[in-house]
């Protein structure tokens, strides 16, 4: 076990509505009831179930590092009960994430979406999670309106921590050219 905490964001589509607009909640109670067990176990250390469209979101704390088969392993068996739930409620698509029968190790590769992060725990730690079936540059407004903007992220003048601002990587995927931007930007010494 470390030190330091890591955030798994692993995502499914388990069956849902059609047009893939959302899901039953008897799904986010399966997961909940799923993860509120690990959690009892001391596997995890927080957890949040959520959806956006008809993707179910597990999104988890603990202190099993990245790529833990453990975690990986609970979010496999928490997609699986939730797709059988989604089975008989008879849903569009139920299962249409899981590509296997069977877990590797891993949920990469085998359908669900993952995204993971460690790092050592601060009083504060801002994170955006971000959704699927949309051009990247959907979120240029958002993310610079979270992370850039002092009139809707008050931290960023009341937090001395903050005042540093962030830095963007932003990557242009057709040109395969990168850029850094510093925001706000360090006055340069006169």
């Amino acid at each position: 076990m470390s030190s330091r905490i890591t955030l798994s964001v692993i995502k499914a589509d388990v069956g849902g509505y059609v047009g893939h607009s959302s899901i039953h909640a008897d799904i986010i109670e399966t997961a909940k009831k799923k993860l509120s067990k690990a959690g009892e176990q001391n596997l995890l250390i927080d957890f949040h179930v959520t959806r956006c469209g008809d993707d179910l979101q597990l999104i988890m704390t603990h202190s099993h590092g990245t790529d833990s088969e453990m975690i990986h392993k609970l979010a496999w068996n928490t997609f699986i009960a939730c797709t059988e739930v989604a089975k008989e409620l008879k849903l569009y698509g139920a299962g249409q994430d899981l590509l296997s029968d069977a877990f590797t190790g891993t949920v990469k590769g085998m359908g669900p979406g993952v995204a993971e992060v460690e790092f050592e725990e601060r009083k504060v730690n801002p994170y955006h999670l971000h959704g699927d079936k949309t051009s990247p540059g959907a979120w240029n407004l958002p993310l610079y309106k979270i992370f850039a903007d002092p009139f809707n992220t008050s931290g960023l003048v009341i937090d001395p921590a903050m005042h540093e601002g962030f830095v963007f990587e932003v990557l242009d995927a057709y040109g395969r050219k990168k850029i850094t931007f510093s925001c706000p930007r360090k006055p340069m010494n006169c």
